[in-house]
């Protein structure tokens, strides 16, 4: 009779305690693992856009910096010059919150030359134009000139220069052709840009 009593202690099931106490480590071990997937996630999404943000930076940067190291400057450097030869032109003009220069651009395969550029704020946007002179060295109006979105979101954009270096950045153009270096400030998505200080050719 005692040995029946023993193996039926043996049998009996959980008791309602103890279900209610391994219901509950279970929740909490579920809800740490949804939390740190959450967190992961979250952290994948930050993670692609810082780094698309930082290809954005350098891919911009990069065809700034080409594009002004391909600056065309000839011995006419009294800023910007219409007539004359087109092949000894220096254009090149800064304003608070634009910056057009002449370059020898390539924009594909097969498609480049001497171009006009200019790099301006545009409603928000930075935008890229660019247009060849006709042959009395003139440029057309800029709203006409294709163009390409470099920045979207785009909440601050302004252009200074220097000639020489030690100078104090100047923002006010003073006409006389191209500086030695040129430095653009960008604000987009409320962060600041690393400012783009870089030297053109001459």
């Amino acid at each position: 009779m005692r040995g029946l009593s023993a193996a039926r202690g043996r049998l009996r099931g959980f008791t309602l305690v103890e279900v209610m106490v391994a219901l509950t480590i279970l929740t909490l071990v579920m809800l740490a693992t949804v939390t740190g997937l959450r967190t992961l996630g979250n952290t994948q999404v930050a993670i692609e856009r810082l780094t698309g943000r930082v290809d954005e930076m350098r891919s911009v940067s990069s065809f700034l910096r080409d594009t002004l190291n391909s600056a065309v400057t000839g011995s006419d450097s009294g800023g910007l010059t219409l007539g004359g030869g087109r092949g000894e032109q220096t254009i090149f003009e800064v304003g608070p919150n634009a910056l057009m220069w002449k370059a020898v651009v390539l924009f594909g395969e097969g498609f480049g030359g001497s171009y006009v550029v200019r790099v301006a704020d545009e409603g928000g946007e930075l935008v890229l134009r660019w247009q060849e002179q006709n042959r009395y060295g003139e440029l057309d109006d800029w709203n006409n000139a294709p163009s390409r979105t470099l920045v979207p979101g785009l909440q601050e954009f302004t252009v200074a220069y220097r000639r020489e270096p030690g100078e104090e950045w100047r923002s006010d153009w003073d006409g006389a052709g191209a500086p030695g270096w040129v430095r653009l400030r960008l604000r987009a998505a409320d962060r600041y840009w690393p400012d783009l200080v870089m030297q053109v050719a001459r």
